[in-house]
């Protein structure tokens, strides 16, 4: 099994601070590494709801956390927070937690089509119940439509040279596996380009697939709303993410629930990994975690 490392485990307990007897949502639960650590801290007599919309990962999860009466695990999209709860019989919860970032459980399987160092089938899928891959759209999407995507969700600067070079390519043949797509966006940039991105030159294209295909954005904002909606009054929520898109949206929708009185912000300030976390984990060094309590109604609030 792939030994999981979860990010920031003690910022975010230091953030957060979970107490003896509270029920916490970890809304992305993934293989158990903040739930573990929020279990801890709640004790018996408190309750603990993980959901993944994933079920591979959900599966390693049930096999560390289950067996507890105080834990109920959901295989569920995080935009459905408000729905599972109440499905659950919960009516208001005392803290939340999301940790946006992809699992090395699930970069390190090839067959899931997320890694640009592994060839497998182009998938990025993190339902496998849902029905659009990324061989679907980088095959069917217009040119326009891709550049689009490709700026939009990886912010590439060469998102229309990629996009003319990947319909060229389709026309001869489809695209159906991550090393062919890798092979393009290869092709299509200078060595001299590739050296000076310093990184691997289809990672923003990778990116902008994924989300695209998950829809991360849309989950994100409506798991934020309804993350608010269920929270109790004095309720925490945490929120690791791991690229500026992600971090953008969280901090404009917390300004905004800030601004009409229903939150207030735990931290000013963006906190990351500490120099410690970064040697032994090479991953966190893009995760940035932002806080917040719940102190108004956010009943009539719609985003």
């Amino acid at each position: 099994m792939t030994v999981h490392v979860p990010v920031m485990v003690e910022q975010v307990m230091k953030l957060l601070s979970p107490q003896r007897g509270e029920i916490w949502v970890d809304a992305t639960v993934g293989m158990g590494g903040h739930s573990l650590e929020l279990l801890n801290r709640i004790g018996e007599e408190g309750f603990l709801l993980g959901m993944d919309r994933d079920e591979e990962v959900l599966r390693v999860a049930r096999s560390r956390l289950g067996g507890r009466e105080n834990v109920k695990l959901i295989h569920a999209n995080h935009r459905d927070i408000a729905r599972v709860v109440a499905e659950v019989g919960l009516k208001r919860v005392d803290g939340v937690i999301f940790d946006l970032g992809v699992s090395s459980f699930q970069i390190e399987r090839a067959e899931r089509g997320f890694s640009f160092y592994q060839d497998g089938p182009l998938d990025m899928r993190m339902n496998k119940n849902d029905e659009l891959t990324a061989s679907d759209v980088v095959n069917t999407m217009p040119e326009e439509s891709l550049a689009d995507i490709f700026r939009k969700y990886g912010e590439e600067k060469y998102a229309a040279l990629i996009a003319k070079h990947i319909v060229r390519y389709r026309k001869k043949r489809s695209i159906r596996t991550t090393a062919e797509l890798v092979d393009i966006v290869r092709a299509v940039l200078p060595m001299y380009l590739q050296r000076k991105m310093g990184k691997h030159p289809a990672r923003r294209v990778f990116q902008a697939l994924r989300m695209y295909v998950n829809d991360e954005v849309g989950c994100l904002q409506e798991g934020l709303k309804g993350a608010v909606e269920v929270l109790s009054t004095g309720g925490r929520m945490g929120v690791i993410t791991f690229h500026s898109i992600e971090d953008r949206l969280v901090k404009r929708m917390f300004r905004k629930f800030v601004d009409e009185g229903v939150l207030e912000l735990l931290n000013r300030r963006v906190i990351k990994p500490s120099d410690e976390e970064l040697q032994e984990n090479r991953r966190a060094r893009s995760a940035k975690l932002r806080g917040v309590r719940k102190v108004g109604d956010s009943n009539e609030h719609q985003y």
